[in-house]
């Protein structure tokens, strides 16, 4: 927002504002709990919320590398292949070069990696249904559909200022 002029959809202003009623910092708070309760479910597998996200991530797509992790989850390069290794020390996945191009290293859950990532979706529905509870069939709808708008708008903020989208030096507006 520039200037001083509010919109219908302003719904915080920088005089007033106050992290207890701030949309983002409530859902960093409520995601931080839903994180910490399946890492204590998945505790008893040894695996952490850095291990278990890409070991489920690759029961649901087996055509991953390390980048394309790290990308698809929001996490920092470094971080995943930290992670992976200790996944494959574990003995839950293995690095595998391609055959087609010798610099792609594609990731390959062994059976016990396979057998473990089957547990998170469980571990997962147990905390989100805690999390919710005291919640109707159509609070948790309602609610999962304004994330997604949220979701929705953030990506056009991107979007919009995404280098290529600069309007170019002397072109027609």
């Amino acid at each position: 927002m520039t200037g001083s002029a509010l919109t219908p959809s302003d719904f915080y202003q920088a005089g007033v504002y106050t992290p207890d009623e701030s949309a983002g910092f409530l859902m960093r708070r409520v995601l931080s709990s839903i994180l910490q309760q399946a890492d204590a479910q998945l505790s008893v597998h040894d695996l952490t919320y850095v291990q278990w996200l890409p070991l489920y991530k690759l029961l649901l797509c087996s055509e991953a590398t390390s980048a394309s992790l790290a990308r698809n989850l929001g996490i920092d390069p470094a971080a995943i292949t930290r992670a992976l290794d200790r996944l494959e020390t574990k003995g839950m996945l293995r690095r595998e070069r391609s055959t087609s191009d010798r610099r792609v290293v594609h990731l390959v859950l062994t059976d016990e990696g396979r057998a473990i990532a089957t547990k998170v979706p469980q571990a997962l529905a147990s905390v989100l249904n805690a999390h919710l509870s005291g919640f109707s069939h159509d609070e948790c709808r309602l609610l999962i559909d304004m994330l997604r708008r949220m979701v929705l708008n953030g990506e056009a903020l991107r979007a919009a200022q995404a280098p290529d989208a600069a309007p170019k030096p002397g072109a027609a507006n």
